[in-house]
Parts: structure tokens; sequence; C-alpha cells
């Protein structure tokens, strides 16, 4: 299976359209093009759908440039993995995590709609979960 690379071109100023056929001459396909503008007062935003969440576990780092690990977030990841590897029915994880008073992103208690809804998360993360257990079980030995 082939590997693409990806990049994303930021402006600041006018766009140059030579920027187009220089990538191209390069070996770069256009895949997307996004559009912003500022709201008038006026309107109101009106499609939500297109605004990306931040994935649970990572946060905008302080130069707002790229997303890192939120190590809150990361332990609680990895203790709903741990929970889930042991076996534990969702409201077995769900009592663990507000006994110990951990809580979503909006601060709510956890219950078990929201536990379900981060399954794809967890899922997504949860070989790099394991990666960093075993590094940990290994230094310690």
């Amino acid at each position: 299976m082939p590997y693409f690379e990806r990049i994303k071109d930021r402006f600041s100023g006018p766009f140059s359209p030579t920027l187009i056929s220089d990538r191209q001459k390069a070996g770069w396909q256009l895949v997307s093009i996004e559009w912003r503008r500022e709201l008038p007062e006026s309107e109101t935003p009106h499609d939500p759908e297109h605004a990306e969440e931040i994935p649970y576990g990572l946060r905008l780092s302080d130069d707002c440039l790229r997303l890192e690990i939120d190590p809150y977030e990361n332990s609680v990841l990895k203790l709903m993995m741990d929970l889930l590897s042991q076996d534990f029915s969702y409201s077995q994880i769900v009592s663990d995590l507000n006994e110990k008073g951990l809580r979503t992103r909006t601060n709510a208690p956890w219950d078990r709609v929201s536990l379900h809804k981060m399954m794809p998360r967890l899922i997504e993360v949860g070989p790099r979960l394991f990666a960093e257990d075993k590094r940990k079980r290994s230094l310690t030995q």
C-alpha cells in the first residue's frame, strides 16, 4: 500500500496561483481547499458540522499550531482502556471514573452514554496507549 505525505499551506497574505503549479510540478496533488471568512456581527454561525472538535486526549499547543497530548485526558483514556481490558462493564467503569473525581471535557460526571461515545477514540489511541505502557514496564524492570 503506498504511503501518502500531506502538507498544509497557510496563508497570511494574498493567494498566489503559482503555488498550485509549483506544488504540482513537485509531485503534489490538490486534495482540499478550505475557506474561511469573518462573520459580520449580524450573522450567527450556522454550519456546526464543519466545526471540528479536538479529539479527546489532545489539546491545542500554546503556539496554536499543533495538537499535543493533554496529560489529564490521556490519563483518563488510559484508565478506561485498563478497565476495559479487565472486562469491567460500562457501569463499573463509569462508577470508577466518578469515584476518582474524574470528569468529562465539559466537567460533567461520566455516564454510560459519554463512555460509549469514547469507544471510537479508545480504538484509535489504544495501540499508542499500550505501547507507552509496555515501554514504561520495560524501563522499570
